[in-house]
C-alpha cells in the first residue's frame, strides 16, 4: 500500500470539531506542508493549518502516530479543526492538492486488518461498535473487538490441529512404534471441540438477534387495534389509524429498545380473505414476516361480536392481547381468552388508551427479550458469516469422527474444518469477501 488515505472522521454538518484522518507513507511530508514541522509523536500540539498557497486554514491541534504504534500501522496523524463545514472543506481540499487519496469505506480498518492490528473478527467488531443503537449492542461489539471470537477460534484451531497430528503420525508413520490406538486418541478431541461448535452455532442466532433486533409482529384480524397498539408503544403515530378495514396494506417496522435490546416492532395487514389484489398482498407479507418474527402478539378486539379466526403462524411462546379493554366484552374477547387457555399462551385484556396498560406490556415485552437474548456473557459468534462457517467446521468434525471413516479423509477433514474457522478471523479469506466486509464501514473507519 503505498497512497496516503485522508477522510473525514466525524459526522458531517457544523460541531464543536472535527476530525480528519490520515495513514499511509506520505503522511509526515503532509504533515510538514500543512503545519510546518512534525510534533512530538502521540502529543496533541497545536498549529497553524496553512494551504499550498499559503493561506491559513484554521488553527488546530496536530495529532502525529508514527507506525508501526498507531491504529492503521501505518505512519498515521489527526487534524482536530473547528467543526464548520467551510474549515473542513478547505482542509480536505488542501490534502487533495498533496497528492493525497479520499479513503474508501472501511479502509483504515483494513489497513489495520492487512498489517495485523486486528484480525477479522475484530474488524467486524469496529463496525458493529460504531454501528451499536443499545447497551447490549455496544456490550457484545466491544467483547467482539477485544477478541472474545478470536480466543475461542483459536483454541478451537489448536484442538483441531492435535487431532490432525494423531491422524497423520497414523497415517505417516505405520511402521513405528507408534501406540496402536494413536487415531483413536483423536476421537475425545474431536467430540470435545463437535460439542463447542454445536453450542456455538446455537448462541450463534442469539448474536445475529442483538445485533439486527429482536422481531414481534402485531397480528390479528382488521380492526384489532394493532396500529392503535404500535403508536402507543413506540410513542408517536407511525401507523395510520382510522376505522376502515385494510387500512394497513404493508409492513411497518419500528424500532424501539426495550430492556436494552434493539427491538423491530411490525404492524402487519389484518388478516382476512380478500380479492383487493393491494389488500391480498399485504395479508402475504403479514403473514410472511409473522411467520419470521421471534413472537408474535396476537390482537383480538375483545368488543367485538364476530369471531375473528385464529391466525396460523401464533403459537407455543407467543402472546394473546385481547384490545379495548375500556368498552363492553363481546364474544370476540371470551373466545379469544378461552382459545389462548387451551393452547397454553399467555393472553391479557389491555387498552392502548391506557398509560398503566401499555407500561405493563412493555415491562413483559421487556422480560420476554430478555429472556430470550439474555446470556451469562455474550455470544462468541454474532453474524451469519461467522455462523455458516461455524456449521462448516462442524460437518467436518462429524465426518471426521465418522465410523469407518478412512484415516485419510478423515485427516482432510479436520485440516477443512480448520480452514472454516480460518476463515472466520480472515488467515484466509478471498479478496471480494474482505472487499464486501469493509465496505459495510462509514468512510474514515
Amino acid at each position: 500500500m503505498t497512497e496516503t488515505i485522508f477522510a473525514p472522521a466525524t459526522a458531517a454538518g457544523r460541531a464543536a470539531v472535527a476530525v480528519v484522518r490520515l495513514s499511509g507513507p506520505g503522511t509526515a511530508d503532509a504533515v510538514r506542508a500543512l503545519a510546518g514541522r512534525l510534533p512530538a509523536a502521540r502529543r496533541a500540539s497545536l498549529r497553524s493549518l496553512r494551504d499550498g498557497q499559503g493561506r491559513e486554514i484554521d488553527r488546530a491541534l496536530v495529532l502525529w502516530m508514527p507506525g508501526p504504534a498507531s491504529y492503521t500501522g501505518e505512519d498515521s496523524a489527526e487534524f482536530h479543526v473547528h467543526g464548520g463545514p467551510a474549515v473542513v472543506a478547505s482542509l480536505l481540499a488542501a490534502l487533495a492538492g498533496l497528492g493525497l487519496r479520499l479513503a474508501e469505506p472501511g479502509e483504515f480498518t483494513r489497513r489495520a486488518f492487512e498489517h495485523g492490528k486486528l484480525d477479522l473478527a475484530q474488524a467486524e467488531g469496529v463496525a458493529d461498535l460504531i454501528e451499536a443503537e443499545t447497551e447490549q449492542q455496544r456490550k457484545q461489539a466491544l467483547a467482539q473487538l477485544e477478541g472474545r471470537l478470536s480466543d475461542v477460534q483459536a483454541r478451537w484451531r489448536e484442538g483441531l490441529t492435535e487431532a490432525l497430528a494423531y491422524f497423520e503420525a497414523a497415517v505417516d508413520f505405520p511402521d513405528e512404534e507408534l501406540p496402536a490406538d494413536v487415531a483413536a486418541r483423536a476421537a475425545p478431541v474431536l467430540q470435545r471441540l463437535a460439542a463447542e461448535l454445536e453450542a456455538a452455532i446455537a448462541d450463534a442466532e442469539r448474536g445475529e438477534r442483538v445485533r439486527e433486533g429482536f422481531r414481534i409482529a402485531l397480528v390479528g384480524a382488521p380492526n384489532a387495534g394493532k396500529s392503535t397498539l404500535l403508536n402507543a408503544l413506540v410513542g408517536r403515530e407511525a401507523a395510520i389509524v382510522t376505522a376502515t378495514p385494510g387500512t394497513t396494506r404493508d409492513v411497518i417496522e419500528v424500532p424501539l429498545v426495550l430492556a436494552g435490546y434493539k427491538v423491530l416492532l411490525a404492524d402487519t395487514a389484518g388478516l382476512r380473505d380478500t380479492e383487493e389484489e393491494i389488500e391480498a398482498e399485504g395479508v402475504r407479507r403479514a403473514r410472511a414476516w409473522a411467520e419470521s418474527a421471534d413472537l408474535r402478539l396476537w390482537l383480538v378486539d375483545g368488543s367485538a361480536t364476530e369471531l375473528p379466526g385464529l391466525p396460523d403462524e401464533v403459537g407455543e411462546g407467543d402472546l394473546c392481547l385481547i384490545t379495548k379493554r375500556d368498552l363492553a366484552t363481546g364474544p370476540a374477547g371470551v373466545w379469544a381468552a378461552e382459545v389462548a387457555r387451551r393452547m397454553d399462551i399467555p393472553s391479557a385484556e389491555v387498552t392502548a388508551k391506557g398509560p398503566s396498560d401499555m407500561a405493563w406490556l412493555q415491562r413483559t415485552l421487556g422480560e420476554l427479550v430478555v429472556a430470550a437474548l439474555a446470556g451469562a456473557e455474550p455470544p462468541a459468534a454474532t453474524r451469519l458469516r461467522h455462523r455458516e462457517l461455524l456449521e462448516e467446521a462442524a460437518e467436518r468434525v462429524r465426518r471426521a469422527m465418522g465410523e469407518g471413516s478412512e484415516l485419510e479423509l478423515a485427516a482432510e477433514d479436520v485440516r477443512l474444518a480448520a480452514r472454516a474457522l480460518d476463515r472466520i478471523t480472515g488467515r484466509i479469506d478471498p479478496d471480494h469477501v474482505l472487499g464486501r466486509i469493509f465496505a459495510t464501514f462509514c468512510i474514515g473507519k
